[in-house]
């Protein structure tokens, strides 16, 4: 049986995996829009143009470092403030990149850098969970199908969204809410990952860990601190859930 994630599609290599990827991302790619709404609005309401606006999306296409170094500037912060800031809050993709890395060896340079360009975190988890079940596309080339599927969905969704956010973002009432969609987006990819004690172990460790470094003044490196923390207590669940299994099936084993 496939797994949550796999496509039963009749085409299973070629454009057939990139379809498939971006159904998977469809879904979850709704709740991306009213974070793009928001991106798109705020460097027009602090004073930009909307070709501004759209231009940062598509250069920079990183929506917490966008919103982040929007507020900065328009705070009146410098550029080379706003820039080191949203380096720091994308740090978190030094570690998707490396847990990338291994299911798209071999593919050429090229095409990594692309797949570099539209990281992001909702493509990553789409994309992890798949390579993860019981059938995941078997080469490095038809993975990176499958992952710029889901990715290019994503990136296409956001610049959509942050146009319309840039043009028409004034229209939008104060009483939306549409800053409570963006943790909500998270939620979205979070819970379905939680499949068992180590993962339930690495979120609620990483959350903890993140809300305390942030209390205690860490800033955006409490994102990199929680992350870390989070994994670091998801593998030494995943070892002692594995120690565990090994000696009941020595104890079954024995007469």
């Amino acid at each position: 049986m496939a797994g949550p994630l796999a496509q039963d599609d009749p085409d299973p290599g070629g454009w057939g995996l990139v379809r498939a990827g971006a159904a998977a991302a469809v879904p979850i790619a709704v709740g991306v829009i009213p974070f793009g709404l928001v991106a798109g609005a705020a460097p027009v309401e602090a004073g930009g143009r909307v070709v501004d606006a759209v231009g940062f999306s598509v250069f920079v296409f990183a929506g917490a470092s966008q919103l982040a170094a929007i507020d900065l500037l328009d705070g009146g912060g410098t550029v080379a403030v706003a820039v080191v800031s949203a380096l720091m809050i994308n740090l978190r993709f030094l570690m998707y990149s490396a847990s990338l890395a291994p299911h798209l060896a071999g593919v050429p340079v090229p095409s990594r850098l692309t797949s570099a360009y539209v990281l992001t975190d909702q493509a990553f988890a789409v994309s992890i969970a798949r390579y993860g079940d019981d059938r995941p596309p078997p080469t490095p080339q038809d993975r990176l199908r499958y992952y710029l599927g889901a990715a290019w969905t994503f990136w296409s969704v956001w610049q959509v969204s942050t146009i319309v956010g840039a043009v028409g973002g004034g229209s939008i009432p104060d009483s939306v809410p549409l800053d409570f969609a963006i943790p909500l987006a998270f939620l979205a990819l979070l819970v379905p990952a939680i499949g068992d004690r180590a993962t339930l172990v690495a979120a609620v460790v990483g959350g903890l860990a993140t809300v305390a470094a942030a209390e205690l003044g860490a800033g955006d490196l409490s994102l990199v601190l929680g992350a870390s923390s989070g994994i670091v207590a998801g593998v030494l669940a995943g070892a002692g859930d594995g120690g565990a299994d090994g000696r009941a099936g020595q104890e079954e084993d024995e007469p």
